[in-house]
């Protein structure tokens, strides 16, 4: 039997030609619509999944593809093509190089590049840090996202924390819930920030773009964040500030989204560009400004405090001398360690 094409007349790579799912459509159904029939009679696929198919031409009504709001007449014949979907693919080892920091049987922190996502999902199924987990260390698939507990934004460089055990996970987790996990953070913003403060905001998806999350959302939830400044400059005639932001939670967008509420937007954030002044453009830079640059924890097994201290890439390091700053004034790893140990006690 010859390939169904999609609409754009192009062949599809189907798990097996004569492996299809067929479906005689009653004449009282005349009148509903395809993805509606669909879900009722395959409920062990999703409505996404098989809306999916129908989009991709994997569905034929009568020995012809067609679109899922189309309105059947009742005695059609339906074939139905299961597909792989791109997520079936998503946990797939790929030799995608890693900067780890350290590493030992329980845990493993790496230092992520900023353009580098890192859990798989819609647009991003393959190339992520987890594929790259993977690819170094295969136990990790047995582990739920493969031993990841938290996350850095794609444009978002620094450290993270890795599990390679279930207690290992278990301890993590139990600590970022208990908010007792160190992140201090470099961010240089837009604007004549304060000495230091703190932002207590809920953030939650933002109601009229859902790409964004908002400050003081109703929806949100409970989020803080401790900031001080570390140097200001300028550009042109336009401030910038050096922030250290410390997470007392750990929402999407935090520290963009609450330093944004302030009327201080991160530096490149293509996002969240409130009170962005028009010099902005006169910089060679184009992601946020924002550095996990020292991660403390307590090991998960042999119950240490453990701290680990990453200056920033290339990119900001070039975007220094751009904003009127030199690299002294970034923080200096014996200082901040010692900082950590001390609060620990």
């Amino acid at each position: 039997m010859a390939l169904p094409e999609t609409p754009e007349s192009n062949p599809i790579d189907y798990i097996d030609d004569e492996d299809f799912i067929s479906l005689d459509i009653p004449l009282e159904m005349a009148g509903e619509r395809l993805d509606k029939v669909l879900a009722g009679s395959l409920p062990d696929y999703s409505r996404n999944r098989l809306k999916a198919w129908v989009e991709a031409g994997a569905v034929m009504v009568d020995g012809k593809v067609t679109k899922a709001r189309y309105l059947l007449h009742g005695g059609e014949s339906v074939k139905v093509f299961p597909q792989e979907m791109p997520e079936q693919f998503a946990f797939n080892p790929e030799d995608i190089p890693l900067d780890v920091v350290y590493e030992d049987e329980d845990i493993i922190v790496v230092n992520k590049p900023p353009g580098l996502v890192v859990h798989p999902a819609a647009g991003n199924w393959s190339g992520t840090l987890l594929n790259g987990l993977l690819f170094y260390y295969p136990e990790l698939k047995s582990l739920p996202r493969a031993g990841i507990v938290h996350r850095l934004d794609k444009d978002t460089s620094g450290l993270m924390v890795v599990a390679r055990t279930s207690q290992a996970q278990t301890s993590l987790v139990r600590q970022l819930q208990e908010r007792t996990v160190g992140r201090r953070y470099l961010a240089w913003v837009w604007g004549d920030a304060p000495s230091q403060g703190k932002v207590l905001a809920s953030v939650g998806r933002d109601q009229r773009d859902r790409l964004k999350m908002s400050a003081g959302s109703p929806q949100g939830k409970p989020a803080a964040t401790l900031f001080r400044r570390l140097a200001k400059g300028l550009v042109g005639e336009a401030a910038v500030t050096l922030l250290e932001c410390r997470l007392e939670t750990g929402r999407t967008h935090q520290i963009r989204v609450h330093l944004e509420s302030l009327g201080f937007p991160l530096v490149g954030d293509p996002v969240y560009r409130k009170k962005v002044p028009g010099v902005a453009k006169n910089l060679s830079f184009n992601r946020q400004a924002l550095h996990a640059f020292a991660l403390s924890l307590q090991h998960p097994v042999k119950h240490e405090l453990m701290t680990w201290f990453r200056l920033p890439p290339q990119d900001l390091l070039d975007l220094l001398p751009q904003v009127g700053m030199s690299d002294e004034v970034l923080p200096k790893e014996s200082v901040v360690l010692a900082s950590i140990e001390n609060e620990a006690r």
